[in-house]
C-alpha cells in the first residue's frame, strides 16, 4: 500500500512538473511594463504588442504604463529605481539608453549598470524623407542643392537631445553638407511642416512616413538599413555613403539586481512566444521592425557598445550635453 501511494503521488506530480517554466521562475503578480514615451508612437506600439505576448506566455497581466518626459529619461529612471523583483520591466530604446547619456546632462541613471538587460526585441532603420522644399528627385541631386546653399536648407528633428538629431549631424559630416536645424517636440508636428514646405527633410523611422512616401507626398532619399515596408528605397551604402548604417533598436530591461532566473525566463518567453514565431515576426515586420531574439548578455554588449559609439561621434561633432 505504501508503494502504491508513493507511485500515485509521483503520477500526480507529473503534470505540474511538465507545466513548470523552463527558466525556473513564474510570476505570481501582475507585471508593469514602463513605456517612457507617449501613447501612439512607435515605441508605444511595439511595447503593447510585446506586453500582450508576454501576458499570454507568463500567465499574468502585463500592463503597459506610459511615463513620458525628458526624452524618455523619466520613465526609464522609474524602471531603474523600481524593486528588482520581476514586477517592473521597461522598454529600452537607442534614445533612452546610449543616446540619452551622451546628449543630456544629469541623466539620473547609467545605461549599463542601472539595469539588468533582458533582450533586444528588434531594430528599425532610419529614413531620410523630403517634402516639396527638398530640391532634387534623388539623393545626389538633393545633396548638390544643399552644397550650393550651405546653411540655408532646413532639416527637422524632434530635438537636439535625440539620436535622430545626432545622426543627421553625422549625415552632414559624411556628405560634406551643412543644413539649418529646426527642432520640434515630436514627429506629429514635423510631418505637416514637411508637407507644406516649412522644412525640407527629416531623418526618422519609416513607420510614420511610409504611407506618405507611397502616396507620393514625400520623397524617400535613402535608408540606413533595408526597410521591410519600403523595400524599394536604397540604403545609403548603396548610394555611396559608407558608415551611415545605424538602426534604431527596441529592447526590454529590468532594474539592476533583478535575479538572473527572472531575466532569463522573460527573455525566453519573448523569444519563444513572440520574436521567434512566424506570427510575431510578421507582426513586427508590419511595423518595419526586424526581430532579434537576443540573449541578455548580447543586449548588454549592444548597449555598452552603442553608448561608446555615440559618445565618440558627439565628441567628433563638438556636441555638448544639454
Amino acid at each position: 500500500m505504501r508503494r502504491l501511494l508513493l507511485a500515485l503521488g509521483l503520477l500526480a506530480a507529473l503534470p505540474a512538473a511538465a507545466q513548470a517554466p523552463a527558466g525556473g521562475w513564474s510570476p505570481t503578480r501582475p507585471i508593469r511594463m514602463v513605456v517612457p514615451f507617449p501613447p501612439g508612437g512607435g515605441t508605444d506600439v511595439v511595447a503593447r504588442i510585446v506586453a500582450t505576448r508576454l501576458q499570454e506566455a507568463l500567465g499574468q497581466p502585463v500592463v503597459a504604463e506610459n511615463r513620458p518626459g525628458a526624452g524618455g529619461t523619466i520613465g526609464t529612471d522609474a524602471v531603474a529605481k523600481a524593486a528588482p523583483d520581476g514586477t517592473t520591466i521597461g522598454i529600452a530604446t537607442s534614445s533612452t539608453h546610449p543616446a540619452a547619456v551622451v546628449l543630456l546632462r544629469n541623466v539620473p541613471y547609467d545605461p549599463v549598470i542601472s539595469f539588468a538587460p533582458i533582450t533586444q526585441i528588434g531594430v528599425t532603420p532610419y529614413i531620410l524623407v523630403g517634402g516639396p522644399k527638398a530640391q532634387g528627385a534623388t539623393l545626389a541631386e538633393f545633396l548638390d542643392h544643399v552644397r550650393a546653399h550651405p546653411g540655408q536648407i532646413d532639416y527637422a528633428s524632434v530635438g537636439s537631445t535625440t539620436l535622430g538629431y545626432l545622426l543627421t549631424r553625422q549625415f552632414e559630416l559624411l556628405t560634406n553638407t551643412r543644413m539649418n536645424h529646426v527642432p520640434y517636440r515630436g514627429s506629429a508636428q514635423v510631418y505637416p511642416d514637411l508637407l507644406n514646405g516649412t522644412v525640407a527633410v527629416l531623418l526618422d523611422n519609416p513607420t510614420g512616413s511610409a504611407g506618405l512616401v507611397r502616396d507620393g507626398q514625400l520623397r524617400a532619399f535613402g535608408v540606413t538599413t533595408p526597410s521591410a515596408i519600403l523595400p524599394e528605397v536604397p540604403t545609403f551604402a548603396q548610394l555611396g555613403i559608407d558608415g551611415f548604417d545605424a538602426p534604431f533598436w527596441y529592447g526590454l530591461v529590468a532594474p539592476a539586481g533583478t535575479p538572473r532566473v527572472v531575466v532569463d525566463r522573460i527573455q525566453q518567453a519573448v523569444a519563444r512566444h513572440f520574436t521567434g514565431t512566424p506570427e510575431g515576426r510578421a507582426e513586427l515586420a508590419a511595423k518595419d521592425v526586424t526581430p532579434i531574439a537576443g540573449t541578455a548578455d548580447a543586449f548588454a554588449r549592444t548597449i555598452a557598445e552603442d553608448t561608446a559609439r555615440w559618445r565618440s561621434l558627439a565628441l567628433r561633432l563638438g556636441i555638448q550635453p544639454e
